[in-house]
């Protein structure tokens, strides 16, 4: 039979290990709790602007006059005179003495052109006098029809004939007596003069280069494909020219004038050309606009078709026809659009995007239309939240141990 004491020690060591557990079991601390992840897709965006536009087709090309013309003696003869604005550079105005080759010579055949004038008309009046003479005599002497020797028109014809080419003499004599003067053909700039005061110069001789400043042309070349976007493949557009005078960058208005129609065979573009009046502002009132100098370099934009309602967005972010947008619930939705023209590195879009759409302008790992999307501003209040609850669970951790 067990013993008082023998029940009574299992039954202390039971409870101190029940006490100890319990004790144990208080001491522990609980596991922390660590905040939900959110793993929502965090995007930027931005807002899509819509607006009229009108297209522009970019080219280049060099200023040159739309007439030149080089001129030539065409008598000769010595040079006796020269006109002070006859030099480089100089301005001259249409009908402008530029030369004189000396005009002796050709003033003296003219003298000698109109004395064989007078002597051929008083030939032919004297012949016409003695004509009258015989037919009167024919009647006084027969009733038959007189032959045409017998009333001298052979003769009459010989000297009528001989008048003509004193007249041409003459015509000639003066034409080479206005020859001796070099004039301007029209308003120009001298490029360049070839002769001097006291040179010699005969027929053919090159006197100077004269260029036209009431015009001005440009030739424009144009990529085939850029016509599509010029309203009449560019005839008749504006274009507007930029380039530097004295140091300082300039624009120009032009109009295009007309397309030379053909391809051409080493560059492959279409040519327009470009005119623009009074150049070198001669006939202008106005200071504030540089002149536009032959041979200067220039780029120019050709004002071409207009669209109603266009957006411009980075190429990089069409895809396969479609762009990426944030719908109003926050998610990924794609629209399919219209381009216009690629430009660089951006596209121009007439339809499919509305005004204050939200393009997404990052990428996206694993794209599917509906997705739940974050803005990229909320990502700041997501990082605060995580350090809020991070700062409040290590300050329970450290009031727990004591700290």
């Amino acid at each position: 039979m067990a013993t008082k004491k023998q029940i009574i020690i299992p039954i202390v060591i039971l409870a101190t290990g029940i006490a100890a557990m319990v004790g144990f079991s208080s001491m522990k601390k609980p596991p922390e709790e660590k905040p939900e992840v959110d793993n929502t897709p965090i995007v930027a965006v931005s807002e899509i602007s819509v607006a009229p536009m009108t297209l522009e087709v970019s080219s280049y090309g060099i200023v040159k006059p739309k007439y030149e013309t080089q001129l030539i003696a065409q008598v000769n003869g010595e040079i006796v005179e020269l006109s002070d604005t006859f030099v480089r550079g100089g301005f001259i105005k249409k009908g402008q003495l530029l030369a004189r080759i000396d005009p002796s010579d050709y003033q003296a055949a003219l003298i000698d052109a109109q004395a064989d004038m007078a002597t051929a008309r008083a030939a032919l009046e004297k012949e016409l006098a003695q004509g009258k003479v015989a037919e009167r005599e024919w009647k006084q002497i027969t009733d038959t029809s007189p032959t045409e020797l017998s009333l001298r028109k052979p003769q009459l014809a010989q000297e009528l004939a001989r008048v003509k080419s004193a007249q041409a003499s003459i015509l000639r004599a003066e034409r080479n007596l206005e020859r001796t003067e070099i004039r301007a053909p029209y308003n120009a700039m001298i490029e360049s003069r070839d002769i001097g005061l006291g040179s010699f110069v005969s027929m053919g001789t090159k006197i100077g280069h004269v260029l036209g400043t009431s015009i001005a042309e440009v030739r424009l070349p144009v990529a085939d494909n850029q016509l599509q976007f010029l309203i009449d493949q560019g005839v008749a557009a504006d274009v507007n020219l930029n380039g530097v005078f004295a140091g300082q960058s300039t624009q120009w208005q032009a109009k295009i004038s007309r397309s030379e129609g053909v391809i051409d065979n080493t560059s492959r573009m279409s040519y327009l050309v470009a005119e623009i009046h009074d150049p070198y502002r001669l006939k202008s009132a106005n200071d504030l606009i540089s002149p536009l100098r032959f041979g200067s370099y220039i780029n120019a934009e050709i004002i071409g078709i207009k669209i109603a309602q266009a957006s411009v967005v980075p190429r990089y972010l069409v895809v396969n026809g479609k762009i990426a947008l944030l719908d109003s619930e926050s998610k990924l939705h794609y629209v399919v659009i219209d381009i216009v023209r690629q430009q660089g590195s951006k596209v121009i879009i007439s339809n499919g995007l509305v005004e204050g759409d939200r393009m997404i302008s990052s990428a996206l790992n694993y794209p599917v239309e509906g997705m739940k999307l974050a803005l990229a501003t909320d990502e700041t209040t997501l990082e605060e939240t995580d350090l809020e609850v991070e700062g409040e669970t290590q300050m329970a951790s450290n009031l727990e141990s004591g700290e």
